[in-house]
C-alpha cells in the first residue's frame, strides 16, 4: 500500500466533498468515509459512486443510538455485504451520551453479534466508555479495530494494545497536551492516521485528508525519523492492519 490512509473522515460534513476527495487523491491519500447511520451511508454511496481510494463505511454512531429502532439495526445488518469498512460505531459515556448508555450498548452488541461485522475493519468511538468498549470488542472476537481519537485514561492503553486494538492520530492530537501524552506511550507500530475532518482542526481550518503529510511529519519528529522513513513506517502499519482482515489491497 503506497498511499496514506485517512481511517476516519466525515466526508459528508464538508461543503464540497468531491473537492476534498480530489485533493486527497492528488496527495496520495485514501479515505475511509465514515457515516453515522445506514441512511447516510446509502446517500454517500449514491452521491460518490465508486471512486478509487474512497471506502464508504457503514456506521451507527453511539450518540444517535437512542433514535435507532430495531428496523434501523436490521437495515444496518442487511447492508453489511455492500461495505468493506464499518464505522463510526462504539460507545460514548461523556455528558453528551451518559443518559443513553443502555441504548448504546443495545446497538453496539447487535452490530458486533453479526460475524460479518467482526471480519471487517472498523473505526470505533470510545469517549468516556473505554473499558466497556474494549470488553465488547474483545468478547466479540474483533480482529481489526481502530480506536478513533482516543482521549481516555493513559493507564488503559496497555489493555487496548493487549486486546490487539490500534490507535489513529489526527492533526489536532499532535498539538494538544492530551494527544502528545498519548503519543509518548504509544508504540509506533500500532499507530494509524485519521483526520476526523471536518470536526478536527488543522492550522485553524477543518482538517482534510490532504493534511495527513503534516501529521506524518510531526510523528517523524517524535520518532526521530525522517518524514520519508515515517511515511514508510505508516505504510507498513496500514498493510499489517489490513492484512488482518483479508480485504483486497
Amino acid at each position: 500500500m503506497n498511499h496514506l490512509l485517512d481511517s476516519h473522515c466525515h466526508v459528508t460534513g464538508y461543503d464540497d466533498p468531491v473537492a476534498v476527495l480530489r485533493q486527497a487523491a492528488e496527495a496520495r491519500v485514501d479515505v475511509v468515509a465514515v457515516t453515522e447511520d445506514p441512511g447516510e451511508y446509502r446517500l454517500l454511496r449514491a452521491r460518490l459512486g465508486r471512486r478509487r481510494g474512497v471506502h464508504p463505511a457503514l456506521g451507527m454512531h453511539p450518540l444517535r443510538a437512542h433514535s435507532f429502532t430495531p428496523a434501523d439495526i436490521a437495515r444496518f445488518l442487511r447492508m453489511l455485504p455492500e461495505t468493506t469498512w464499518v464505522g463510526e460505531i462504539g460507545l460514548d459515556y461523556s455528558p453528551a451520551g451518559r443518559t443513553t448508555r443502555r441504548a448504546q450498548l443495545r446497538v453496539l452488541e447487535a452490530v458486533l453479534a453479526d460475524p460479518r461485522t467482526r471480519n471487517l475493519p472498523m473505526t470505533v468511538h470510545s469517549r468516556g466508555a473505554e473499558k466497556d468498549t474494549f470488553s465488547r470488542l474483545a468478547q466479540a472476537g474483533v480482529t481489526a479495530a481502530i480506536l478513533h481519537w482516543y482521549t481516555g485514561p493513559l493507564a488503559l492503553v496497555d489493555e487496548a494494545l493487549a486486546a490487539g486494538l490500534w490507535f489513529s492520530v489526527n492533526p489536532a492530537m499532535t498539538t494538544s497536551q492530551k494527544g502528545r501524552a498519548l503519543l509518548e506511550i504509544l508504540p509506533p507500530d500500532r499507530v494509524l492516521l485519521e483526520t476526523d475532518g471536518p470536526f478536527a482542526r488543522h492550522n485553524r481550518h477543518p482538517a482534510r485528508p490532504a493534511d495527513l503529510s503534516d501529521v506524518v511529519a510531526r510523528l517523524a519528529t517524535r520518532w526521530a525519523l525522517t518524514p520519508e522513513q515515517a511515511t514508510r513506517h505508516i505504510h507498513g502499519n496500514q498493510q499489517r492492519f489490513l492484512d488482518t482482515t483479508g480485504l483486497p489491497q
